[in-house]
């Protein structure tokens, strides 16, 4: 399937595989996870609570009774958790992606921390860089691929992140978009170091252009948008989508086999349309933010990715 033939609506044949999303009991996760589920693929659904975790899984049975799925506990916010989930993840075997998706859409008005880190940035970038380290393992022993998810708001953005954590200046705007251009830095700055390594594992980025929960059909516990968010959202409809067109970026960025490392992807229209390749912002894909937000990563995380032992680990 090339990329000019690619159809969203008609995925490759994923049995036998296995994919970890996070953030996957509503929005663009859970669409992304139930697009994997119906091509055949095993799914490892996450989220941080228990009561969802279960509504979701219902959710994605009702629309394909023979979905594969397990559900795991995970906070991308909390890096206890991450490891916890990590762990049990990698008990569980084989895994061939990695859906970096969960994250904080609309951020507190005033500055939050989470184990001693600015909230959006733990929950967005921190928890993420973390998983993808611990899991570095089982993704290279099936030569499997990572997908961090970036936003088109970066694009509309001109400030490098040099306060990665906003302990001045902090704004909710600022906390998103900053998360955000950390993701696409990362992910770009991943693929680097994976090659570097001869680590077979690829990292890309993808982005939903704009979805909204009011163009996207209702799903009984995952999204119920009220009357008037769905009047609101439909005047916008020229401009925007429903979050299972958007969620066709991040999957494709994560099964198809046309894609490459270091590449990103996104609606044909930016905000809306088919998925197809895009160009990351320019403040987002140089080499020097990459590497500097990387240091800080280790440096919050104390998690330090084992490119050597995964590579020992895929021959």
């Amino acid at each position: 399937m090339t990329r000019a033939e690619w159809d969203p609506r008609n995925l490759p044949d994923l049995s036998g595989r296995t994919y970890l999303i996070t953030g996957a009991t509503r929005g663009l996760g859970f669409f992304a996870c139930e697009q994997i589920a119906a091509a055949g693929a095993h799914v490892l659904l996450t989220g941080r609570s228990p009561h969802k975790l279960v509504t979701a899984k219902e959710a994605v049975k009702r629309a394909n009774p023979d979905a594969s799925i397990e559900t795991l506990l995970l906070d991308t916010s909390n890096l206890g958790s991450v490891r916890a989930a990590a762990a049990t993840a990698r008990a569980r075997g084989r895994l061939d992606g990695l859906l970096l998706n969960a994250g904080i859409v609309h951020p507190p008005r005033t500055r939050e921390t989470a184990g001693g880190h600015e909230l959006v940035f733990a929950t967005n970038v921190l928890g993420h860089f973390a998983l993808a380290g611990e899991m570095l393992k089982p993704l290279a022993a099936a030569a499997g691929r990572m997908v961090w998810v970036g936003s088109m708001s970066t694009s509309l953005w001109n400030h490098v992140p040099t306060d990665p954590e906003l302990v001045e200046g902090y704004t909710p705007w600022r906390a998103y978009v900053q998360s955000k251009a950390a993701t696409t830095a990362l992910a770009l700055e991943a693929d680097r170091r994976l090659r570097a390594h001869s680590v077979r594992v690829e990292s890309l980025v993808a982005h939903p252009g704009y979805s909204t929960s009011g163009r996207t059909r209702g799903v009984r516990g995952v999204n119920e948008p009220s009357r008037l968010s769905r009047f609101v959202d439909n005047l916008q409809a020229p401009l925007t989508q429903s979050k299972e067109h958007g969620a066709w970026p991040l999957v494709r960025a994560l099964i198809d086999p046309s894609a490459e490392g270091g590449s990103m992807y996104g609606p044909a229209l930016v905000a809306r349309g088919l998925p197809r390749k895009a160009t990351p912002a320019r403040r987002a894909s140089g080499g020097e933010l990459g590497a500097d937000l990387w240091r800080a990563c280790e440096t919050a995380t104390h998690v330090r990715w084992p490119f050597d032992r995964a590579r020992r680990a895929a021959s």
